[in-house]
């Protein structure tokens, strides 16, 4: 299995991109597509378990849009084969000072195009 194969390793980085993208300006439409329409996706966030995609659009239709601005630290994306890949990053908002964000996706090419499979979405404070 080749990891961090150059083509898919600038496939995922850019469809990162769109979804962080999405996420810090509330494009609930492409955060919907961007996730992987079945009952096995799963979303463990901050506050909330998520199974199957209508739990987890259910979610974002309910959250607030604001205050959604973050700067992301060590987000590090590794391919494995031409077909999954994990990104993971770190995250600070203003809003929350003393904390760091912590998230990780499993991204999985579809004949959509690429889709996150499983997401965890967790706050702790910072160790810094």
């Amino acid at each position: 299995m080749e990891i961090n194969h150059p083509e898919t390793l600038t496939e995922v980085e850019a469809v990162f991109a769109r979804y962080e993208a999405a996420l810090i300006g509330n494009d609930v439409a492409v955060l919907d597509e961007l996730f992987f329409a079945a009952p096995t996706t799963i979303r463990y966030g901050g506050a909330e378990n998520l199974y199957g995609i209508d739990e987890i659009r259910a979610f974002r239709l309910a959250r607030p849009g604001g205050g959604l601005q973050r700067k992301l630290e060590r987000t590090v994306i590794t391919t494995y084969g031409r077909d999954m890949a994990v990104a993971s990053t770190l995250f600070r908002r203003e809003a929350a000072p003393g904390k760091i964000g912590r998230q990780m996706q499993t991204w999985m090419r579809m004949p959509a195009g690429w889709r996150v499979v499983a997401a965890h979405v967790s706050v702790i404070d910072d160790p810094a």
